[in-house]
């Protein structure tokens, strides 16, 4: 491939660039402004520092204050982001009214204002709405010495700004985005790949069963006498030839919705996970269909169900939730239990699930429902209990078990990304994990239909 004509292209542009700056006639100070500029905006990594040497240089090489506004999400709608006055914003601020966007600049009480342009190319890939690739207003002042080349230089400053600014926030979102790619592959492989194993383990029971059911077919026993034994043994196969094909059907629909929970489109698109909610009978549609896969497990490794222990565990109830996501919080959290519920100080091997009303938990007027799976055991170690939520980490009591440390990180996101808390409570007998979710306005119906009382946990 000949690549002369493409550099001949660039060429042109480097000497058109070079013939406009003998042009603009800067001066040396204008020149070594955008030149520290340009290095500071390479070294410094976050936007906020970037904000910070924008209107550092105007101060500090020119004498004067400045502030910059940025687009919001939404049409019009510009932030207060940072000033050489008071440093960068710590809330979210509108501009004044007399700063809005505007594709070219203007004046405005003794002060100069300037249209902050993002990078043509890529406009449409920042996260909020630009009219004609303005992304913010800056203002200097005071204005009234500046001159008509100082205005220009400015301009020119402002747009250096604006694509350093759009570059910077599309290369945080490119990493905001490859982090959560990461993530869900890691989750999709906790939650989804490392279970369907128990499908093909469902597979060989039923092939076994079949074979041993052909064999009986067969090779009938000689004896009349036998007829009997043949009979009760076909019909054992063929129960648990059925059993096997219902636990296939709920593994399926089990990996069917969590598929469907972690690769929607909008995941990928936006970079974190987007909710799909809808009002979900929590017991029947969520809880109990977990419940009933981990039931063998439980039953295999002696475990107790005590329902007595949770709140009201058999009350139905609704809110508005992700069914496919709140559905693995508690395929985590039985999966956990499986694994780590040991014998209490009782010598009780248990564990107990329920919810709670738990009235203005998230501000006044603002009431959350409290839902807790609890397992007896040593209790967690002081020094695991900040951390179990965090990604990739393992407590010190997780003895043998296989495990990725992604669970209860996994269960963290889910949950806060409803607007929810977790957390674990300690108890002489075990652990109590727990997630708070909110209840909204349209659910306050049903939040009065819940009784307040506590676990004992």
């Amino acid at each position: 491939m000949n690549s002369i004509p493409d550099l001949e292209v660039v060429r042109k542009r480097v000497l058109e660039k070079k013939n406009n700056y003998q042009e603009y006639n800067f001066g040396p100070i204008k020149d070594d402004a955008i030149k520290t500029f340009f290095d500071l905006a390479q070294e410094y990594e976050t936007l906020e520092n970037l904000f910070r040497v924008c209107v550092s240089v105007i101060k500090e090489f020119f004498g004067l204050e400045s502030r910059l506004f940025l687009t919001c999400t939404g049409l019009g709608c510009l932030e207060y982001v940072c000033s050489s006055l008071e440093g960068v914003q710590a809330e979210k601020t509108p501009a004044p009214e007399n700063i809005v966007l505007s594709n070219t600049a203007y004046g405005s009480n003794d002060s100069w204002i300037i249209p902050v342009r993002g990078n043509r190319l890529l406009v449409d890939r920042l996260p909020f709405f630009t009219k004609e690739q303005v992304i913010g207003m800056l203002e200097i002042f005071p204005a009234d010495h500046l001159t008509e080349n100082d205005k220009f230089f400015f301009e020119k400053y402002a747009n250096r700004l604006g694509y350093a600014l759009h570059n910077k926030i599309i290369t945080l979102q490119n990493i905001q985005h490859i982090r959560f790619i990461n993530s869900l592959v890691g989750d999709i492989e906790h939650n989804v790949i490392i279970p369907n194993i128990s499908l093909s383990l469902y597979l060989r029971h039923v092939k076994k069963k079949v074979e041993a059911l052909r064999d009986l077919v067969d090779h009938p026993p000689e004896a009349v006498q036998h007829c009997q034994e043949f009979a009760n043994a076909v019909r054992d196969l063929t129960l648990g030839i059925e059993t096997d094909c219902q636990n296939f059907e709920k593994q399926y629909r089990g990996v069917s919705l969590f598929l469907e929970s972690l690769f929607r489109p909008s995941h990928f698109q936006k970079g974190h996970l987007v909710l799909r909610k809808r009002r979900c009978n929590v017991r029947s549609e969520i809880i109990q269909p977990q419940l009933e896969l981990y039931l063998p497990k439980l039953q295999e490794r002696q475990i107790e169900i005590d329902e007595s222990l949770g709140g009201v565990p058999a009350e139905d109830f609704t809110l508005m939730v992700d069914k496919g996501l709140i559905s693995q919080v508690y395929a985590n959290l039985f999966s956990n239990a499986v694994k780590y519920t040991r014998p209490s100080p009782q010598g009780r091997k248990y564990i107990s699930y329920g919810r709670r009303l738990i009235p203005h938990f998230f501000g006044p007027g603002k009431d959350g429902v409290r839902f807790n799976v609890f397992s007896s055991g040593p209790p967690i170690p002081p020094e695991d209990r900040a951390l179990i939520f965090e990604e990739g980490y393992r407590g010190h009591n997780t003895e043998s078990e296989v495990g990725t440390g992604r669970g209860l990180f996994f269960i963290r996101n889910v949950v806060e990304t409803h607007g929810g808390q977790v957390g674990v409570d300690i108890t002489p007998d075990g652990n109590d994990f727990y997630f708070v979710l909110p209840v909204f306005a349209d659910q306050e119906t049903t939040a009065t239909e819940l009784h307040p009382e506590g676990t004992p946990h």
